[in-house]
C-alpha cells in the first residue's frame, strides 16, 4: 500500500497552511484528504484477495493540485457545483453575473471555487476530519456570506462519509458535490469499460449541446442512460446517440428514486476482476455520472498518465442549472436555513 507521505502536502497557499490527513478504520481501509479544496487524495480498498489498492485518481503532491487539477480530481465543488447556463441567474428580482469557465457556461463555482481554497481544519481524529470555509459575500459573483463545512469520516462499516453543512446571511445559490475519479481496479490501471454500474433511477435530465439540462425529465428506458440493472459502463457509451455526442460520453444527471433529504442508494459500481464493489448513498436528489471523457494524458500519481475514460465520477448533487429551472429541486439557501447533506461511499468485495 503506497500511502502518500503527509510531508508531500505541507505548504502554504495564499497565506494558509496545507496539510494531508490520513484516516484509517479497524479493517485496514485508508482514506487521505487534504484541506486544499477539501480534496479526497486517496482511498485504499481491498480486492477479494485482501490486496489494498488506491482506487482514486489524483496527484502525489500539493504543488500538483495547486498548479494543475483542471479535472477537479477529488475536490468539493461549490459554491454551486455543476453548470449554470450562460453564467447568469436571477434571485429575488436581481440578476447575478458569474464567471463563464466552461464553454458558454459557469461550472463548479467559477475560477476560484471551493476546490481552489484552503479550508480550516477544526476537528480531527484517526478516522475523521472536519474542515470549514467562509465564503465572502460576492465571492465569485454569488450573494451572501456562507459558512460551510465538510466532515470526512471513515467508519468501521467500510464507509467514507461526507457530511456537508452550510448557513448564509443572504439568499444565495448553493449546491455541493464531491468530484472523485474512481477506478475500482486501481487508479491508472486502464479503461473502466468493463466495470459494471447500476444507477437507482428511472429518469435522467437531457442536456443541450453545451451540457446544460434542457429542463426535460426523460425516462431512461430504451436509451444508453438505462442503468436500472447493472451493466458495463462501456456497453453503450459509444452508441450513435445525440446525448452521448453532446457529452462525448456520459456527463449527465440521473433523477434518483429516493425522497430528497433522506439517505438512499444512488448507485452501485463493481469491478468483476478485483471483486471491488462501491455503493454510493446520498440525501441529494441527483447523481451526475461523468466518464472522464476529457482526460487526455494527464500526469497522475507515480508518474502514471491518465487517459480518457480510465475513471468514472458519481457526483451526488442537485440538478445542474436548477436556479434557472424552477421545476427542478431548489438550490436556493436562505438565512435561517441549514444546508445539510450526506454522501457515503461503502466498499465491499464480491
Amino acid at each position: 500500500m503506497n500511502i502518500i507521505p503527509e510531508e508531500s502536502f505541507k505548504g502554504v497557499h495564499r497565506g494558509k497552511a496545507t496539510s494531508l490527513y490520513t484516516l484509517k478504520n479497524k479493517n485496514g481501509l485508508v482514506a487521505q484528504v487534504t484541506n486544499y479544496g477539501a480534496i479526497i487524495v486517496s482511498i485504499f480498498a481491498p480486492d477479494r484477495n485482501g490486496k489494498m489498492t488506491d482506487i482514486v485518481q489524483g496527484y502525489d503532491t500539493i504543488k500538483e493540485y495547486i498548479d494543475g487539477n483542471g479535472p477537479y480530481m477529488g475536490a468539493v465543488c461549490g459554491r454551486c457545483a455543476n453548470r449554470i447556463a450562460k453564467g447568469k441567474f436571477t434571485l429575488l428580482g436581481k440578476e447575478y453575473i458569474l464567471a463563464v469557465n466552461n464553454g458558454p457556461n459557469h461550472l463548479h463555482g467559477g475560477i476560484t471555487g471551493f476546490n481552489r481554497v484552503v479550508w480550516d481544519v477544526v476537528k480531527k481524529s484517526g478516522s475523521s476530519v472536519k474542515m470549514e470555509y467562509i465564503s465572502a459575500d460576492g465571492e465569485e459573483g454569488y450573494p451572501g456570506k456562507v459558512k460551510v463545512s465538510v466532515t470526512y469520516t471513515l467508519t468501521d462499516d467500510n464507509e467514507l462519509k461526507l457530511d456537508y453543512h452550510a448557513t448564509t446571511d443572504k439568499p444565495t445559490v448553493f449546491n455541493l458535490a464531491s468530484h472523485s475519479y474512481f477506478n475500482l481496479a486501481g487508479e491508472g490501471s486502464g479503461s473502466i469499460y468493463d466495470q459494471k454500474l447500476m444507477i437507482n433511477a428511472d429518469f435522467f435530465t437531457p442536456t443541450d449541446d453545451t451540457n446544460v439540462p434542457t429542463g426535460e425529465i426523460r425516462p431512461v428506458t430504451g436509451t444508453p442512460m438505462d442503468f436500472t440493472a447493472p451493466r458495463k459502463i462501456g456497453e453503450a457509451i459509444d452508441q450513435d446517440d445525440i446525448q452521448l455526442k453532446f457529452g462525448a460520453g456520459y456527463d449527465h444527471n440521473w433523477v434518483l428514486k429516493h425522497r430528497s433529504g433522506t439517505l438512499g442508494l444512488a448507485a452501485v459500481a463493481h469491478d468483476p476482476i478485483s471483486g471491488r464493489t462501491m455503493e454510493v448513498f446520498t440525501t441529494q436528489p441527483g447523481v451526475q455520472l461523468y466518464s472522464a471523457n476529457w482526460i487526455d494524458n494527464e500526469k497522475g500519481k507515480g508518474g502514471k498518465r491518465y487517459q480518457r475514460r480510465w475513471a468514472f465520477c458519481l457526483e451526488t448533487q442537485h440538478f445542474a442549472d436548477a436556479i434557472n429551472k424552477p421545476h427542478f429541486p431548489s438550490t436556493i439557501l436562505n438565512p435561517g436555513e441549514e444546508y445539510k447533506q450526506t454522501c457515503a461511499y461503502k466498499f465491499s468485495v464480491k
